[in-house]
């Protein structure tokens, strides 16, 4: 098994930003694919930022130039970086591990 606990989520105003970090722990044999996904009320859960083992990364269009999406392999750890906050991107934030595994959620919500 593997846990996931995430951090760093808040009230911010538009135009602010928040750095959410996700810490990997348990069962850990490899280096894995690792992402963030949100869900905002009423929504489906979207793909938000993803990186690869190696480091490569994908982002969502509507965070394109705004979040990055940043591992440290030694510590098992992902982290995105949330700049230019707008009231959209309000929602909960999921941290998953190998796409199997999932973090508890953690609230941002961005003022107007």
């Amino acid at each position: 098994q593997v846990q996931l606990v995430e951090s760093g989520g808040g009230l911010v105003q538009a135009g602010g930003s928040l750095r959410l970090s996700c810490a990997a722990s348990g069962s850990i044999f490899s280096i894995n694919g690792m992402g963030w996904y949100r869900q905002a009320p009423g929504k489906q859960r979207e793909l938000v930022a993803s990186i690869t083992s190696g480091g490569s990364t994908n982002y969502a269009d509507s965070v394109k130039g705004r979040f990055t999406i940043s591992r440290d392999n030694a510590e098992n750890t992902v982290y995105l970086q949330m700049n230019s906050l707008k009231p959209e991107d309000t929602a909960v934030y999921y941290c998953t591990y190998a796409y199997s595994y999932w973090g508890q959620g953690t609230q941002v919500t961005v003022s107007s």
